[in-house]
């Protein structure tokens, strides 16, 4: 008895979608296609996914990954082959989209303010975008290299190196583009200026909540370090806002879409 095509097994289409490819395409395609599948290894078949887990999936990769583009390209590839073929009843490939950062709902004022402030920064993260800039500029005549070496094959058309060539090459000189920017207004911020024990840009702080002593422990930074996942928060974010200028045993209030929430200062790091 013939099996239908949407129960047929995630490795089983998977290694279809990989056979169809040209020698080159197919090494560097294996390494995505192969952690595609460890992700989701508990799905008997593609119609055992959803479109929400699709997009969650698809939130592991960093914009400061300058192989996601390529690594997203691949397995959109995946999806569309798995429903053209018709090993999967829905088109998951529209769910396959790189989470892009908030943008959070300013005031004009607020706004402004975080216009005005946008260059400040801690050592710290200007060292950090000093590091980036010179393994972008490192990895550039690598990059040209390969997009040289993949155009010298004239069939542009299945050239899956070239295109990945020229993804990579198109990111590193955008992003090389936008950390100059970023260093030539920068504005270190020098610890000496503020005073003892004060909440200042570079202080690491540690808040409990007065009602829900739930404890949190924050990184003060200048907006372009701000990472919320690694604990870093702007100087402008409400909470950071709130901290600077504050000592250890302050009570701040932080204004949230459910009201306002009041936490105590119960260490600062400088």
């Amino acid at each position: 008895m013939a099996i239908e095509k949407n129960k047929v097994s995630l490795k089983v289409v998977s290694g279809k979608f990989i056979a169809q490819l040209s020698k080159a395409e197919a090494k560097c395609t294996q390494p995505e296609v192969d952690d595609f599948m460890g992700w989701f290894k508990n799905k008997l078949n593609f119609d055992c996914i959803v479109p929400i887990e699709i997009a969650s999936y698809a939130e592991r990769f960093s914009s400061e990954d300058i192989e996601s583009h390529r690594k997203l390209d691949v397995l959109r590839k995946l999806l569309i082959f798995a429903f053209e073929e018709g090993y999967c009843s829905k088109d998951l490939s529209v769910s396959l989209k790189a989470k892009a950062p908030a943008a959070a709902i300013k005031t004009k004022a607020v706004r402004t303010q975080a216009q005005s402030d946008k260059g400040v920064m801690t050592q710290q993260g200007y060292e950090e975008i000093m590091e980036e800039l010179r393994v972008l500029r490192a990895r550039r005549p690598i990059v040209l290299e390969d997009v040289r070496r993949a155009a010298s094959d004239k069939d542009f058309r299945e050239n899956a190196p070239l295109h990945a060539a020229r993804e990579q090459l198109g990111y590193i000189e955008g992003r090389t583009k936008e950390l100059e920017a970023i260093i030539r207004n920068a504005t270190i911020i020098n610890k000496e200026d503020s005073g003892f024990g004060v909440v200042s840009l570079g202080d690491a702080v540690t808040i409990v909540g007065v009602i829900s002593g739930k404890s949190l422990r924050y990184k003060i930074v200048g907006p372009k370090e701000a990472n919320p996942v690694e604990g870093k928060i702007s100087h402008v974010s409400p909470i950071g806002s709130a901290l600077i200028g504050r000592r250890k045993g302050d009570v701040i209030n932080v204004v949230a879409p459910a009201g306002v929430v009041q936490y105590r200062i119960v260490d600062v790091e400088h």
